[in-house]
Parts: structure tokens; C-alpha cells; sequence
């Protein structure tokens, strides 16, 4: 009998692995969502039950893992990826360095931040123990035109933590962007100061989403982060991690809004 249960409870969590998306917009809730039990026969030795970790893997994408073992790559491109194949990978649409023409096979879910039909892209789903969703911003077109929604701020609700990638994103937010990202405890952050932002208004951002840690990311080398860094330092402490991997949890969280550079570019 425990056999079968067993045998249920894995059938079970890989139909809800493998579920469509739903077509549905609604707005999305406050941080955190809810998010499917810890319980399960996929959690993971390495990591607590309230524990998720964090990898800066070059550029623009992290490896986020969860829990229950559910890996996530961030702005998944074909030129910056993660060793071993995530089971989500998000991307946007700025530039190719943000997206993969050729995405592995052996990935369960692609998420582009962007809608090929037009419109927003839209995206709200749960696997295991991890909620998805999406803000959507505009971009800049190569001719300096603005294209609507071309962007994605995605945010990951997971063991009691909010963590948002602001993607490759080219304005400062409105109210309405604020209050569907609702609470971020961790924030992924272009620091690149033209590309995306300049600096003085991605600050701006810093400030108004007001999460407890902030990452850098989008840098081209030392001068790109330490011109960006000499005008945080105005406004937050940044200290630095000897290594690109990190374990986060709501108890370790920063009691006031720090920066947190991590090796790497």
C-alpha cells in the first residue's frame, strides 16, 4: 500500500510539473502567493524547507533553485545559461543576450516576457513549491521608439520569499507597476547605467521597490559596477559575496535595504 502511494504522489507532482498555463488574466496578489506544500517525496537535502538558493551565473541570468528542487533560469539566452538544464527558463526581448532563438529541449517551461501576438505577455503559474507571474514594461526599439510591453519584471514567490528580476528594463515604475509586484524581499538589478537605466533612475527604483537585498546585475566589468556602485553608496551600504552562490531565507533577510554584489559580470 505505501508502495502505491508513493507512486501516486509522483504521478501527482509531475502532472502538475507538466500543467498547461492558464489564459486568464487577473491581478496578480501581494507577496507571497500561495504556493503548494513543501511536503513533497522532490525536497531537496541541500537546501531547508524554507531556504532557497541563488546563483549569479553571468549577465543577466541566475539559477534560482527552490526548495522542493524546481530550477529557474532568468533571462535565459544562448549565449548565458546555467550548467545543467533549468526546468523554467524566463527571457525578454531587448536584445539576444536576454532571450534563446534555440532554448534546450529538456526544458519544461519557456516564459518569454514578451507577447509575439501583441499585447503583454501574461503569466501566472505554480510548480511545486514556486508561484511565477509577471509585470510587464516597455522598451526601447532600436530606432529609440518606445515598444510597448516588450519587457518583463518576473517575480518568484517561494518558501516565503518575493524575489523580482527586473529583466532588461528602460524606465522608472509607475504606481500601478508597484503595486502588482507588491512586496520584494530580493531584487535583481540591471546596474549597466545606458543600456537599461541610468543610474540616477534606476536608484529611483531601488528606492521605490524598497526590498530588503538588492543584486546587481547587467555589468560590463569593474568600471561599469563601480560607477554604478559610487552613487549607491549614497543611498545603501553594498557589501560582497567571495562567491556566486548564496542561500537566502526570510530569518537572514538584511533588516534595512543593502546591496549585494556577487562575482561575476
Amino acid at each position: 500500500m505505501r508502495r502505491w502511494m508513493q507512486i501516486a504522489c509522483a504521478v501527482a507532482a509531475w502532472v502538475n510539473l507538466n500543467s498547461p498555463l492558464s489564459a486568464t488574466p487577473t491581478e496578480p496578489e501581494s507577496c507571497p502567493g500561495l504556493i503548494a506544500s513543501r511536503d513533497s517525496l522532490f525536497s531537496r537535502a541541500s537546501l531547508g524547507q524554507d531556504e532557497v538558493g541563488l546563483t549569479f551565473v553571468g549577465h543577466a541570468t541566475f539559477l534560482i533553485e527552490t526548495p522542493q528542487g524546481v530550477r529557474i533560469a532568468t533571462d535565459y539566452s544562448d549565449g548565458t545559461r546555467p550548467p545543467s538544464t533549468p526546468d523554467v527558463a524566463t527571457m525578454n526581448k531587448a536584445h539576444s543576450a536576454h532571450f534563446s532563438y534555440r532554448p534546450d529541449p529538456g526544458i519544461n517551461h519557456v516564459l518569454k516576457g514578451w507577447n509575439p501576438a501583441g499585447g503583454p505577455a501574461y503569466h501566472d503559474l505554480t510548480i511545486l513549491d514556486v508561484r511565477i507571474r509577471n509585470v510587464s514594461t516597455n522598451i526601447r526599439s532600436y530606432g529609440g521608439a518606445t515598444e510597448y510591453d516588450g519587457n518583463s519584471i518576473f517575480v518568484f514567490e517561494t518558501a516565503q520569499l518575493c524575489i523580482a528580476h527586473l529583466g532588461h528594463l528602460h524606465h522608472t515604475l509607475l504606481p500601478e507597476h508597484l503595486k502588482k509586484l507588491g512586496r520584494i524581499d530580493i531584487l535583481l538589478v540591471p546596474v549597466d547605467g545606458g543600456y537599461t537605466l541610468e543610474t540616477f533612475d534606476m536608484i529611483e527604483v531601488l528606492r521605490a521597490i524598497n526590498a530588503p537585498l538588492m543584486i546587481p546585475m547587467h555589468f560590463f566589468g569593474s568600471s561599469t559596477l563601480n560607477r554604478f556602485l559610487s552613487s549607491a553608496r549614497e543611498h545603501f551600504p553594498v557589501e560582497f559575496s567571495d562567491t556566486p552562490a548564496i542561500t537566502l531565507s526570510r530569518p537572514t533577510l538584511p533588516k534595512s535595504p543593502k546591496l549585494l554584489v556577487l562575482p561575476g559580470h
